[in-house]
């Protein structure tokens, strides 16, 4: 093929897959939209929960029109909804008092990245090093002893371990703090705080980590045990390259299609944060402001975060597209 035909070539499929991310963003603003608007309830009875005197029928009536609650589902209030989202406006909330969406959500943000951005990483380094290595040394005591405590791990709840991680270091041993960011004596921006915070971080973050070093060392461990089995592989041997040639030059590469498809999937999901460690450890990030929400009806706030959400994980399959093609020329 010539260098004009793969250019084209390649300008299509970059071309498909954006298209692709664009019309999933859409279906998934239009099913955010559709999806809170069945969850029983009444927006305008929780706005209207604090006042301290009977609330007539009139004054729900205005509630309504005030938020705009009056007007059919189909097309006014969707149409204004993904109107409104296009422009990056993604509404008030309900609960919080007319507090935009926007702000609260970049408001709990930072703390669910540091939480769930930092376990990611540690699980990646970690899970696929060890997976990729007991797959190549299939049958040792590295082998078997990963795979049992890996799926051991996987299979575990995040907050069945963040909560025996609490009994352990915090009340038994008193090593770290249980739960919340930062003791209340600390001045923010400081060394001190920042060393407390890190001893608050440690762990929630060892909870999620543990949970997705299972995932990573039981992927990789499989996706390397069937590139070792392949002719490729025993042609590569039958020429004379040693081990090392053979892991950086064939298997390496062919290994990680599977395991950068699974990073994405994670990686993706860090901004929804883990909603049950959070919760075991009064994290407030993300994961504790959907809880609030869902609990209060808050649409236009559920709304955002499960935008977010779609929109991350999007993009996360974006850049794992990409990286297909740099680790297989055939996906070029």
């Amino acid at each position: 093929m010539t260098k004009n035909g793969l250019a084209g070539r390649t300008s299509r499929r970059v071309g498909s897959i954006f298209f692709r991310a664009a019309i999933t963003l859409l279906m998934v603003a239009a099913l955010n939209f559709v999806l809170f608007r069945v969850i029983p309830g009444d927006p305008a009875s929780l706005l209207l929960g604090g006042a301290r005197i009977s609330v007539t029928a009139e004054q729900m009536d205005i509630q309504r029109q005030n938020w705009g609650l009056d007007r059919p589902l189909f097309p006014d209030q969707m149409v204004d909804y993904l109107w409104a989202t296009l422009q990056g406006d993604l509404g008030y909330s309900f609960k919080f008092r007319g507090q935009r969406v926007a702000d609260l959500i970049l408001e709990r943000l930072p703390a669910t990245i540091a939480l769930v951005g930092l376990a990611q990483l540690i699980a990646i380094l970690t899970g696929v090093m060890v997976g990729l290595y007991a797959g190549w040394r299939r049958g040792g005591a590295v082998d078997h002893i990963s795979m049992g405590v890996s799926l051991a791990l996987y299979s575990t709840p995040s907050f069945w371990l963040g909560m025996i991680l609490v009994v352990i270091f915090s009340t038994s041993l008193g090593w770290l703090p249980g739960y919340g960011v930062y003791s209340p004596s600390m001045i923010p921006g400081s060394l001190e705080w920042l060393l407390d915070y890190l001893r608050h971080l440690a762990l929630p973050v060892t909870a999620v980590a543990l949970g997705l070093i299972g995932q990573y060392v039981v992927v990789a461990r499989a996706a390397m045990s069937d590139v070792v089995t392949e002719d490729y592989m025993v042609t590569a041997r039958a020429k004379g390259l040693t081990n090392v040639q053979m892991l950086i030059r064939h298997a390496f590469r062919n290994a990680m299609l599977p395991v950068v498809t699974l990073i994405a999937l994670n990686i993706g999901y860090v901004v929804a944060g883990a909603i049950t460690v959070e919760a075991v450890f009064a994290w407030p990030g993300i994961g504790g402001l959907t809880v609030e929400a869902l609990n209060a009806r808050d649409y236009p706030v559920l709304q955002g975060i499960f935008l977010l959400l779609g929109a991350s994980i999007v993009v996360a399959n974006l850049a794992a597209d990409f990286a297909y093609g740099l680790l297989d020329p055939r996906v070029r």
